[in-house]
């Protein structure tokens, strides 16, 4: 079955957690050591990449050390065209739709594309919206960034992403954001579009994740608490436990 294959059963089912794993955050051991620690503490896949540049060394060096040690699949949410290993179980190819950047829109996804044929990287399409505050992928992405109060826009941007093909939308406050995606927006998108919805930014406390998983999201990332946290099992569990209870 496909990543993504996986990812729709899963989540006709329940919840979904993801860990997101920024190989420019740490070394590859202590990327590794993240990922068994997440995968234990519940996670359902990993997340490899961020919003800087990250070259394809490090990227096939860190992904091939986490699948040594850890079962989840593993999938590449890349910053740029340089982000990509034929050792991934499959590739975001996300879109950055509000960006004033053509490069984030479609450029750096023409420069990959050759290669991941190559590969035989599974890529799932997905369109992928920054909202305010942002943080570091909203300046290195060139996004005009969505009110985090404006509903509307959010849902005419998450309908354009779904009537162009793409099979996930990912609404994004940024890694480390004082605070998440707007519940409110979070509830209007799900109640337009039928694919399935990912959140991520800013979300830190089981309380966070829970609202979150409860106004819709399918599947919830966490980030930047495992990068921070000394015992990530102990930070994760709960988020994870919480997230998948919510029905």
């Amino acid at each position: 079955m496909t990543v993504y294959g996986q990812i729709c059963e899963l989540i006709q089912k329940r919840k979904v957690h993801m860990t997101l794993i920024d190989p420019a955050s740490q070394d590859i051991s202590r990327s590794t050591e993240i990922a068994v620690e997440a995968e234990r503490a519940g996670t359902d896949f990993i997340m490899i990449g961020g919003s800087t540049s990250i070259d394809m060394k490090t990227m096939d060096e860190t992904i091939e050390s986490i699948k040594k040690e850890t079962r989840k699949p593993v999938i590449i949410f890349p910053g740029s065209s340089s982000m990509i290993s034929r050792h991934a179980d499959a590739i975001y190819f996300m879109s950055l739709l509000n960006s004033r950047n053509p490069n984030f829109i479609i450029g750096h996804q023409v420069k990959a594309a050759p290669y991941l044929k190559k590969m035989g990287v599974e890529t799932i399409p997905m369109g992928y919206l920054v909202f305010d505050p942002g943080m570091t992928v909203g300046k290195v992405g060139e996004a005009d960034l969505i009110d985090n109060n404006k509903e509307d826009c959010a849902v005419a941007y998450s309908l354009a992403a779904q009537m162009m093909g793409m099979k996930l939308i990912y609404l994004e406050a940024g890694s480390g954001a004082p605070v998440t995606v707007n519940p409110n927006i979070v509830k209007a998108v799900k109640s337009q579009v039928s694919v399935p919805l990912i959140v991520g930014g800013g979300i830190r406390t089981r309380e966070n994740a829970s609202l979150i998983a409860r106004s819709g999201a399918d599947v919830v990332v966490t980030g930047t608490i495992v990068e921070k946290a000394g015992k990530v099992y102990d930070a994760l569990m709960p988020i994870i436990q919480e997230i998948k209870s919510v029905r």
